[in-house]
């Protein structure tokens, strides 16, 4: 039924305006102003994400968008010269000092660094080889 639908993702955020300079400025993405106030992500291969404003956002506790990268140590360092600042983790998936969960070495999958948007939603990079 849905095989050849063209679904597309969403979710919320607290403030539309900082979210327009975050998605477009800092990552550099295509934004397009919605007609109800809400904002769309072009990506890569003609799929969109909506994203629109809601007052009692809660931010998502899981990775909503990933960023796949040929190098992840450049995507890092260059959002973090933005202004960026990824998540650290302990344990099972540790993060380097960079914030990097280095998988493909420890054989765990992708080497992936997690961040944040200006509404809290969890983000990441991530390359898989």
């Amino acid at each position: 039924m849905f095989k050849d639908s063209k679904a597309f993702s969403g979710f919320s955020v607290n403030d539309i305006a900082k979210a327009k300079v975050f998605y477009a400025e800092t990552l550099g993405l295509n934004v397009e102003d919605g007609p109800m106030g809400n904002l769309v992500l072009h990506l890569t291969g003609g799929n969109s994400i909506f994203i629109y404003p809601k007052d009692d956002h809660t931010p998502a506790t899981f990775t909503i968008l990933n960023f796949p990268v040929d190098i992840i140590d450049e995507a890092v360092d260059t959002l973090t010269k933005a202004g960026v600042q990824f998540e650290k983790y302990e344990g099972e998936m540790a993060t380097d000092e960079k914030g990097i969960l280095r998988g493909i070495a420890a054989g765990m999958g992708p080497d992936i660094a997690w961040f944040k948007d200006p509404a809290g939603n969890v983000l990441s990079v991530l390359q898989e080889k």
